[in-house]
Formats: structure tokens, sequence, C-alpha cells
């Protein structure tokens, strides 16, 4: 049975495991609040590359028994399979809780129902569905790699107020403030990688890690090229940080420029092609074979079109600045073949707010 203070401490572990956005591929980011006679024991959350889980995270910083009789609120169901470790959902049934919160179920068919059927088996009362549509929001990407093959993929789109991203002669640093590209970097700390397109990385050579963002995992740089005719100079080439490069190419790469990024480390990843050039639905569902949840893509205007002529983009974070560039300024957007209106993409309001002298808002993708 539902209690006064369980959304209240379910919030909590929510806050907690948005920590981890960005830093647990493959697996979920999720949160852990245990608490007893009103008082939070322990807090946890999904630790960087996946391990620790949130439940173990929040024992390990309790002493022998401290658990027993107490409630843990947890975003996702506990796992209850043995893999590195073993179930989280016997550790708290081994550290005497007394009573699980569960937010959201888990679709992973190792787990999908087990780890509340084991806790109620173990004589531990279970409450599922607190907060539940907050947990379904932030565990989307997993969740959706899970039931569908592909990872969310977060569209960013940084323009003047008329929708330009630079002016007819090219000129694009800086449209928005420094408050907007703080922002975005905030972006890619919560995204497994940050994709760009071919022309993206020829015109700009952008190093595509995280600044000022702390001791985090970097994500994976991602570059769309059909025939991998990117600079072998720059930051993505002679970078030998921890950020991995994964370039998805098509049939026609040249052999010469294959050896040549593999020889740097270098994860080629080879798509269908047509008359319209790769084959972005494909592209995305590789991503997330190889275990990505959370994709952003930071332009060109050609790969965010094709993008959502693919249908594969679940949300758009746009930033608008107050400044005009005109009809001869560079569009966000590439050519879109749309028969009519009814045929474009649509997306719903989520939030929009002023960062500096900029506005920041995301759409979310509207269900078919």
């Amino acid at each position: 049975m539902m209690q006064p203070d369980d959304q209240r401490w379910m919030a909590l572990a929510l806050s907690l495991g948005a920590r981890g956005l960005g830093q647990t591929w493959p697996n979920p980011a999720v949160g852990c609040v245990i608490v007893k006679d009103g008082r939070v024991l322990a807090r946890g959350w999904t630790q960087s590359g996946g391990r620790p889980h949130a439940e173990r995270h929040a024992l390990s910083q309790l002493p022998d028994g401290a658990a027993r009789g107490a409630t843990a609120y947890v975003t996702l169901e506990p796992c209850s399979h043995t893999g590195q470790t073993s179930p989280c959902a016997s550790a708290l049934i081994n550290a005497g809780l007394a009573r699980v919160v569960v937010a959201t179920g888990d679709p992973d068919p190792r787990v999908s129902g087990r780890g509340i059927a084991m806790l109620l088996d173990a004589g531990l009362e279970v409450v599922t569905g607190v907060l539940d549509q907050q947990a379904r929001q932030d565990q989307q990407g997993f969740l959706q790699r899970v039931t569908t093959g592909r990872p969310m993929v977060t569209l960013k789109l940084a323009s003047s107020f008329d929708g330009r991203i630079a002016t007819e002669t090219g000129e694009s640093q800086w449209i928005t403030g420094p408050a907007a590209r703080q922002q975005v970097q905030a972006l890619r700390a919560s995204h497994d990688a940050v994709m760009v397109g071919g022309s993206t990385a020829r015109e700009d050579l952008p190093s595509l890690t995280l600044r000022a963002m702390g001791q985090r995992r970097q994500p994976v740089r991602v570059v769309v090229s059909a025939a991998l005719n990117i600079p072998t100079h720059g930051p993505l080439a002679e970078d030998d940080s921890a950020a991995p490069v994964w370039l998805i190419h098509g049939s026609d790469a040249a052999p010469a420029a294959r050896d040549f990024w593999r020889a740097r480390g270098a994860t080629l990843i080879e798509v269908g092609q047509g008359r319209a050039g790769l084959d972005m639905s494909e592209a995305v569902l590789a991503l997330g074979q190889a275990g990505l949840t959370r994709v952003l893509c930071e332009g060109g205007g050609s790969l965010a079109a094709s993008l959502l002529e693919a249908d594969v983009v679940d949300q758009v974070v746009g930033f608008t600045a107050g400044v005009m560039l005109g009809a001869t300024g560079l569009p966000s957007l590439g050519p879109l073949d749309y028969s009519g209106l009814e045929a474009a993409p649509r997306f719903s309001l989520r939030s929009n707010r002023r960062v500096g002298e900029d506005t920041m808002h995301i759409w979310q993708r509207v269900a078919d």
C-alpha cells in the first residue's frame, strides 16, 4: 500500500538516478534511497560504467543489519539475474528490507516481473508505479533500446530567431551565448554519444568531448560519413583521450580511409546506402545493438534532416538567440521530402526557459 511520503522519497531517488545519465550505458541509470523511520539511511545511483548498481551502491554505505526493516525506493525494477554480480533483488532481501517501492518495471526479458516476484516470494511488501511517468521519461533511452532495439535520439538545434545556424558567408561563432553553450555541455554529459555529420567534421574539426564538466565518462564520438571522407587531422584523429570514435559509413568508403581510422582505434560501422544517402534507421539500430541508450545529434543540417525523415528523432532541444540572419543565412535543417504538412513530424513542448540571453526549449515526439 502506498504511504504519504512515498512520492517524496521516490522523487529523491529519481534525482539521484539522473546523475548517471550518459555514464552507465548499456545499463540503465537507476537511483535508490533507503529510508527507515522517516530518515534517509543511504542513497545510491548506478555508477560510471554501469557497476555497481544503485541498490548495491546504497547498501554498501551501511553496516550489516542497518537496513533491516527499512524501505528501499528504487527507480527501476531490481534486477533478478546473475551477471557480473548476483541479483540486486537478492541483495535487498539479504539486507533485511521490509518494503521496496519501485517506480517502473524493467522490460528486459531477464528481469521483467521476476525482480518483483523475488521480493514478494521473500515476504517483502512491494509497491509499484510511484512516479512511473517521470521514471519512464528518465529511462526512455534504456527502455526504448530494450523494446525496439534503438536508442533515444535527441536532436540539438542552436539557431537565430529565424532558424539560421550561420550567415551567408558561413560565420556561426557565436550565435548563442556562453550560458547556452555551457548548457550544451550538460546536454552532452547526459547522453552516451554525440553524433555529427561528415560536413560538420570537415568544416568545424570538432572535438565532441566534455569541457568543464568535472570527471565524467566521455561520450562516444560518432561521425556519419558515407564515403568516410573526414579529416585525418584535428581532434577526432589526434585526441588520445578516453572518448571513443565510432564512424558510420557506406560500402563505398575507401579501404585506405578504413585502415587509417582502424589504426587509430576507431570503431567502423557499415550500413546500407541508397540514392538519398545512408540508411539512418539502420545506423541508429546499429548504435543500439552496440549498447548505446541515448544519442545526441549536434548537426549538421543534412544529418538532422535525414534523422527526421527516418523518423528516429525522439526529442528536440532548441536554443534560440535573439538575432536575425535573414533568408540568405544557412538553415538549421536540410531539405525534407514530405508530401504535405500532415506528413511533417510533430513534437510537443515539454519545457521552455531562459538561458542567459537565449531561450532553451525541449520538445518530445508526439506518439503515433
